[in-house]
């Protein structure tokens, strides 16, 4: 019987945030905050705020700022929807705005002068939900690390093929805790990237993609969509180039990792037990952002699906032998505490995947569930 195990399974495009700290973050706008004198507080920075616009409507916002630094504002709504955000340092006329069309509607202030700043969030047309992110500077009680660590980029081997746009130079940053973003395949979600993924890890960092394949894609996308300092892409496909100098220093000093789609399997036999493995962990540990999709995806599971070199398990076949040989699992790859137990499957509806899920959870403990994604679908945890 597996009634008693949790399926999450995410359709339409939709991104769910998930939270694995005990910190009284501000996670949804709390009416009336319709006046400066009645802002929300306890905002977090970098915690997503889910709200609600109606007509008339007028949401206060109010944190603390610890130290001179960039405040980055992101606010995200749907495109039909013309939502603006202002920023005030105290009383007076706001020192920053964000009016235009966009979404998500971004912009940054620097500021020096520590102190109480408010944000204020009003519709130019349209109503419904909307994300607000706010990044500021802020006294934190430790965790991550500085990725000012690395020296300078070794040489490339002759044999590794890599895509660098920008910036070759490390962008050195202190983060703070780690963060995952799943992706469910098929076409790439772009708010993930531009405000769950960047909101987290600021402006001018270095994003590394890992592939086998030989493409640049994720370049070109990746580099406005996140205002990166470096997008670099790194073909790695046989041991010897996941265990170079150049591989290990790149992944070690990116602020965010992303792992395109293509064969676990592939992934596995080819950058298990080497340099690959240990900095990815790495990246997560110092506080950056790792995730994939489809196959990326699968990687980050505890309990990875891993048919190596047989057919990918089809649910009608599965849901009638429970034991199916298609149906191999692989312990983790890298180990992130938010998503013990936790298999992942994705192209979820458009695959029919359900029964393969099921099945799957089937063959774990009481204590494991599957986080099924659609394609076109994002989850980001931090």
């Amino acid at each position: 019987m597996i009634n008693k195990k949790l399926l999450y399974a995410v359709s339409l495009a939709v991104q769910l945030s998930f939270s694995g700290f005990s910190q009284a973050c501000l996670t949804s706008e709390l009416e009336s905050n319709d006046k400066e004198s009645n802002a929300n507080t306890d905002i977090c920075s970098g915690v997503l705020i889910e709200g609600d616009m109606s007509r008339g409507d007028i949401d206060w916002f109010k944190f603390n700022v610890t130290e001179a630094g960039n405040i980055n504002i992101t606010l995200a709504h749907n495109r039909r929807d013309d939502f603006d955000w202002d920023l005030y340092q105290g009383a007076g006329s706001a020192i920053a705005s964000g009016t235009t069309s966009n979404t998500p509607e971004f912009g940054s202030y620097n500021t020096n002068i520590p102190g109480e700043y408010y944000v204020k969030v009003t519709r130019y047309s349209g109503r419904g939900w909307y994300d607000l992110t706010l990044d500021y500077p802020e006294s934190t009680g430790g965790g991550g690390g500085s990725s000012c660590e690395y020296g300078t980029r070794p040489s490339k081997p002759g044999s590794l093929k890599t895509y660098i746009t920008a910036n070759s130079e490390d962008a050195c940053e202190t983060l703070e805790a780690g963060a995952v973003l799943l992706m469910g395949g098929g076409t790439d979600v772009d708010q993930a990237f531009s405000n769950r993924v960047r909101s987290h890890v600021g402006d001018n960092k270095d994003v590394v993609i890992l592939r086998t394949d030989d493409s640049d894609g994720y370049n070109d996308y990746l580099l406005p969509l996140m205002n990166a300092d470096s997008v670099e892409t790194l073909i790695v496909n046989n041991s010897s180039k996941a265990n170079s100098d150049y591989v290990e220093w790149a992944i070690k000093s990116a602020e965010f990792v992303f792992v395109a789609g293509g064969d676990q399997s592939e992934y596995i036999n080819v950058w298990e037990g080497t340099k690959v493995q240990s900095a990815l962990q790495h990246v997560y540990d110092k506080g950056g952002v790792v995730g994939g999709t489809s196959a990326g995806m699968a990687l980050m599971a505890s309990s990875i699906y891993d048919p190596d070199g047989v057919l990918g398990a089809i649910s009608e076949e599965v849901v009638t032998d429970l034991c199916h040989e298609t149906l191999n699992f692989s312990a983790s790859f890298i180990n992130i505490p938010v998503l013990t137990n936790m298999l992942t499957d994705t192209h979820f509806t458009n695959r029919d995947r359900m029964g393969r899920a099921m099945v799957s959870l089937a063959n774990h403990s009481s204590q494991h569930a599957v986080i099924a994604a659609d394609e076109g679908t994002s989850i980001f945890i931090n």
